[in-house]
């Protein structure tokens, strides 16, 4: 209650300011609670949750009613919660032979709701999954009986996450994970069910609020994609310096196999797409030591993007591997068993996230999994490749130092740029630069991928992607650009996205050439652009300006038709 109290305390607090966000909650079951739990969540993530829930157990007729308060709302987020005790109704008034048809009905049913909500909206959907509730009926037999309420149930549940996987903006809540880490005792009250058809405990509240709302965040960039890692009692048991390489305790009975999970977790991070830092005190070439010689190391010095061991101030060592990575602080979060480590950071660079590690590193992963550090909502095939891109781009940069000629370096690169329309190959990696770029990013617009293709195929809309490789490897996809047609013979920059590893290149001039050519060569004769100030993009306030375009009632304007292409080393795909 102490909790969930705080979180209702929130809502009287002042939300300007807050990243706005619509919500429109579904449930066949009460959950007044949980939309006054999301919101003040919400708040205290940053985030002005505005949360409207439909009528007592109308998911169908809103889903279904074109008319319906729910696309009136256009929502940016559509939660749906079935719950396990109204399914358990439904199994109770089947036939014994229906019900093995349960799960396969249900999923079918969530098929339609789906299917009809995208005829009005492209707003992703976070479908709540389905808490584990066992009827006793067959006892542990039941998990042999197709029949059996808690068979179905499971079924159900896998046939959502496959479900899931196949559809896009659709989006698993994982209830069943919540509840598996509160406990059902403290998740589900059957007293408060029967009275007020509320089957989430006020006590489990503020978990399922957390886990939610950090799914809403990463689908609006709100995502952290670094780990900055403490070595001595962080990685590894001991101090490095002071024992040496055979007394530190990593894979070895005891608390070494701790370190060596933990490690192991870490190393997983990395292959999702996250990247690792290394900040330690100590000297380098003793740091280094353990992941080049320790049998036992998961991780090794290729599983580290940027690795600093000095004596120097720690702050100023993190502050070092921000400007390499050109990433926000607020996309970082710093492992250090230290408490003074910790609460210095937290007070120099208070958007950096610092857990309060435990004490007893054999609790470290059971503590830092529900805080859904890296929450996600999406995965490409480039996120596996992100720490050998930074590794490269320190190459690239050690290279640039030998060169007094900014413009040699550059065009000795042999950079090369494929340009595409967004479609289903690449809609994927756009919205995931769409929703995870917040430097680079003139208007701040976060497209899911069902609006991205929407976008491609509407006509008179012009998108762009561009990739980028050199000499020294492909960066992947790096920018991309939506133009929509607004007054007679002018186009409309919807928004201008671009990865900041790239920035002083001149790709930003292989942009505007590509896009002002297209578009003079279908007959318009302006580009209209925006700058929407954030919090986070004042590196682009001057976009425009730099680029040539003129200033015009708060937006930026190119005469396309006095329009030259500038000198840039980047080529395209004709030449």
């Amino acid at each position: 209650m102490d909790a969930f109290d705080r979180l209702r305390k929130n809502l009287k607090k002042d939300f300007s300011g807050r990243f706005p966000v619509r919500l429109f909650l579904l449930g066949d079951t009460a959950t007044q609670w949980l939309a006054q739990a999301l919101r003040g969540t919400g708040y205290e993530h940053g985030l002005d949750l505005q949360v409207r829930e439909a009528g007592f157990n109308q998911i169908g007729q809103q889903v279904f009613d074109t008319g319906s308060e729910l696309y009136a709302s256009e929502p940016q987020v559509i939660l749906i919660y079935h719950s396990t005790q109204k399914l358990l109704e439904t199994y109770n008034r089947l036939d014994a032979a229906s019900r093995a048809d349960l799960a396969a009905d249900r999923i079918g049913f969530v098929g339609r709701l789906l299917d009809a909500l995208r005829r009005r909206s492209t707003a992703p959907v976070i479908y709540f999954n389905y808490p584990e509730s066992d009827d006793g009926v067959f006892g542990s037999f039941s998990n042999k009986v197709g029949s059996s309420f808690l068979y179905q149930l499971r079924k159900l549940n896998v046939d959502l996450m496959q479900f899931a996987a196949a559809r896009e903006g659709f989006y698993i809540g994982d209830l069943a994970a919540v509840q598996l880490r509160v406990g059902r005792p403290a998740f589900y009250r059957p007293s408060v069910y029967v009275n007020t058809e509320m089957e989430i405990d006020l006590a489990a509240l503020p978990a399922v609020a957390a886990a939610t709302v950090a799914q809403v965040g990463a689908l609006f960039g709100r995502i952290r994609k670094c780990l900055i890692l403490d070595l001595d009692n962080t990685l590894w048991g001991g101090v490095i310096g002071d024992d040496g390489l055979g007394q530190i305790q990593i894979g070895t009975p005891g608390i070494g196999k701790a370190f060596t999970e933990f490690q192991h977790w870490i190393r997983k991070l990395r292959q999702r797409g996250i990247v690792l830092a290394v900040c330690s005190k100590n000297s380098e070439a003793t740091a280094r030591q353990p992941f080049e010689e320790h049998p036992d190391m998961v991780l090794r010095l290729a599983d580290i993007a940027v690795f600093i061991a000095n004596w120097e101030n720690k702050v100023d060592n993190i502050r070092e591997i921000r400007s390499i990575l050109r990433i926000g602080y607020d996309s970082m979060v710093l492992l250090d068993d230290n408490p003074f480590e910790r609460e210095m950071v937290r007070a120099a660079l208070p958007d950096i996230l610092v857990p309060e590690l435990p004490g007893d590193p054999a609790d470290f992963l059971e503590y830092l999994a529900p805080l859904h550090l890296f929450e996600t909502a999406s995965l490409t095939s480039a996120d596996a490749d992100r720490t050998a891109q930074y590794r490269t781009e320190q190459e690239r940069n050690e290279e640039r130092l030998a060169y007094t000629d900014e413009a040699s370096y550059l065009e000795g690169l042999g950079m090369r740029s494929e340009v595409e329309p967004f479609s289903r190959h690449n809609a994927p990696r756009v919205a995931q630069l769409a929703q995870r770029s917040n430097q680079f990013n003139l208007r701040t617009v976060r497209y899911t991928e069902a609006e991205l293709l929407q976008l491609a195929g509407t006509e008179g809309v012009l998108t762009f992607s561009f990739t980028l490789t050199d000499r020294f490897g492909d960066n992947g996809l790096i920018a991309a650009v939506v133009l929509k047609p607004a007054a007679a013979g002018e186009l409309f920059i919807d928004n201008w996205l671009m990865s900041c590893r790239v920035l002083r290149r001149g790709m930003e001039h292989f942009v505007l050439n590509t896009i002002a050519t297209r578009a003079r060569e279908r007959g318009f004769r302006t580009l209209r652009g925006e700058y929407v100030a954030t919090a986070k993009n004042e590196l682009v306030r001057d976009h425009y300006r730099s680029l040539g375009f003129g200033e015009q009632a708060g937006h930026w304007v190119l005469d396309l038709e006095g329009f030259r292409p500038s000198p840039t080393p980047v080529r395209g795909n004709d030449n």
